[in-house]
């Protein structure tokens, strides 16, 4: 009798949970109905990583803009320039110009991110190391967007943006190199959308006066620290806890 109870036991211990398996699969894909992801995917030209002077992976951030409103949501920003952390330099203004701009409207306030007041934890990321990075964001089907994506790979120095000027006689006060290039794509969401961000210009901090995005000026290897680069709109991914 008692092995006959403690069968019916397993027995019903089993089926629930196996009642309960089968529910949350259901509600994983239940979430995701009706629903669209943007897929930002990128790769981190290793080599030219290797060859700047620092070897560190390069600071960029990624946000969507409403071409509707004008209000920009920032996506992803590498830890960084998240958390104001630059090794022994209070700030660099110069490394995500646009992107602190951004920041700063989006977040009401006057500063950059710093460590005692960081970025928001949810848009904040580890630096990638070379190779490929994928982040995604959840988005309404049919609207539209502008993507934008800066970047900087510090310490990549070319005859143009030397470490010191002997003409000028200055050093690179930040050790930034070529400047922050800015990367633009417009597009629907509407799923299967595939597109390749271009670069609209580089990011510089020349004076009040100057616009910040300025064209592309005695760039070389820059162009090449994304050498793949895309935005796609996908399927979320069923998933039971976001």
């Amino acid at each position: 009798m008692k092995d006959k109870k403690w069968k019916k036991v397993i027995i019903t211990i089993l089926i629930s949970g196996f009642l309960v398996a089968i529910s949350l699969v259901i509600y994983a894909f239940v979430r995701t109905w009706n629903k669209t992801d943007i897929e930002f995917r990128i790769h981190i030209n290793e080599k030219l990583v290797q060859e700047s002077t620092f070897g560190e992976s390069p600071t960029f951030a990624i946000w969507l803009e409403n071409p509707r409103t004008g209000t920009n949501q920032t996506v992803f920003v590498t830890k960084r320039a998240a958390l104001g952390d630059w090794e022994g330099k209070a700030d660099v203004p110069v490394a995500l110009p646009q992107w602190f701009e951004v920041y700063k409207i989006e977040n009401q306030t006057k500063n950059h991110p710093t460590f005692d007041k960081p970025a928001p934890l949810a848009i904040t990321g580890a630096t990638p190391s070379p190779g490929y990075f994928k982040t995604r964001v959840r988005v309404p089907p049919g609207s539209r967007w502008i993507c934008w994506i800066e970047v900087n790979l510090a310490g990549d120095f070319n005859e143009y943006y030397k470490e010191y000027n002997e003409v000028e006689k200055t050093t690179d006060e930040f050790s930034i190199g070529q400047p922050a290039l800015l990367y633009k794509a417009e597009f629907e969401v509407v799923e299967g959308n595939v597109v390749k961000p271009e670069i609209v210009g580089m990011c510089v901090l020349d004076s009040p006066n100057e616009k910040i995005v300025q064209p592309l000026k005695g760039i070389t290897t820059a162009i090449d620290v994304f050498d793949e680069i895309s935005v796609a709109v996908v399927k979320p991914k069923p998933r039971i806890l976001e």
